[in-house]
């Protein structure tokens, strides 16, 4: 059985799947399987994913009906036979050495995850790195619980947010069957995964190098408009809560105000987007409803949450004053010519 399973999700990924999956088998360490998941792509994504399994004994390719990253990540996993789990996604690639630097991290400290700091790839060609917010090192549940856990829960509105990336960490197989963690949703299906994984992971080894390169893609799901955000981040929000209650994580006071703000603040911009046809008066119609509905307004009248950069301030203190006259006029001068 392989040591480490790689799970690629595969939609319209035809110019730069290969530089994925070429990056995945030019692993320094060769005991891993890559599983790639073609999610229903009307491209020639799941033709090139076959030549590669042609290619390559350690390739599987799975052909499924569209049903979006989460079931495309779960259909992986149900394959899954490493003892350890890595996502990538399609349209990023990974250091050589990543699977062998993160698998002998977690054998070498007793771990069951590990992590990794990575790379911003921007459009332009300039390249950042991307620390873990853990410093190199080992750390254990409290440890977890603090610095993982209760930021996805509440941290989402200061300049510093922490990122839901599932594709940094090398998960436990065996956490994530026994306790049968899956993905979910359309949207944050990332941060549900984590808060649930790391309510039983027990180690976790921290390496700082960055070994992962993220391509930051102005057309990724997260960036153009969303018809239906509003449900489905309230599904998310809801799918919080009910972790918060399963594992009775002891969570810092306020942290669903903090959280719904954010959601509003996001449903705002979304609402605002260039890739919304409607008029510019039906947009701001549609944010006055938005904050109106529960349980936007009683977040809303919970008070302005603060810490937020100086632009989401902006857009607080406009909300909490009803101001969205000049609100609309900000979001069209910021969206001009988009």
């Amino acid at each position: 059985m392989p040591a480490i399973s790689v799970i690629i999700p595969v939609y319209k990924a035809e110019s730069f799947i290969k530089n994925c999956v070429d990056s995945v088998l030019w692993q320094t360490m060769a005991d891993i399987e890559l599983i790639l998941v073609d999610d229903g792509s009307p491209d020639k994504s799941g033709e090139i994913c076959d030549s590669y399994a042609l290619k390559d004994e350690r390739v599987r390719v799975i052909h499924r009906e569209n049903g979006g990253v989460s079931a495309a990540r779960n259909d992986g996993i149900a394959a899954a036979r490493g003892d350890y789990i890595l996502f990538v996604d399609s349209d990023d690639h990974i250091d050589k050495t990543m699977c062998e630097t993160l698998l002998r991290a977690l054998k070498s400290q007793g771990a069951d995850t590990a992590a990794c700091a990575h790379f911003n790839l921007f459009p332009g060609g300039e390249k950042g790195p991307e620390s873990f917010p853990l410093d190199e090192g080992v750390y254990g549940t409290k440890e977890i619980l603090d610095s993982i856990v209760r930021p996805l829960l509440k941290d989402r509105i200061g300049e510093d947010v922490f990122n839901g990336y599932v594709w940094r960490y090398l998960f436990s197989r065996a956490i994530i069957s026994e306790n049968a963690i899956r993905f979910s949703g359309a949207y944050l299906e990332d941060e549900l995964f984590l808060i649930e994984y790391f309510c039983h992971a027990q180690r976790l080894a921290a390496v700082s190098k960055p070994l992962y390169y993220y391509h930051q893609n102005p057309g990724s799901v997260t960036r153009r408009y969303l018809k239906d955000f509003e449900s489905t981040f309230l599904s998310s929000f809801e799918a919080k809560r009910a972790l918060v209650k399963k594992h009775s994580i002891d969570c810092i006071e306020g942290w669903e105000d903090i959280t719904l703000w954010a959601g509003l603040l996001i449903a705002i911009g979304n609402e605002y987007a260039p890739g919304n046809a409607i008029p510019l008066s039906d947009k701001r119609r549609n944010v006055i409803a938005l904050c109106a509905r529960e349980p936007f307004s009683s977040a809303i009248a919970s008070g302005k949450p603060r810490g937020a950069g100086k632009r989401k301030q902006l857009v607080i203190d406009l909300v909490s004053s009803k101001n969205y006259t000049i609100l609309t006029l900000l979001y069209a001068l910021k969206n001009r010519g988009r």
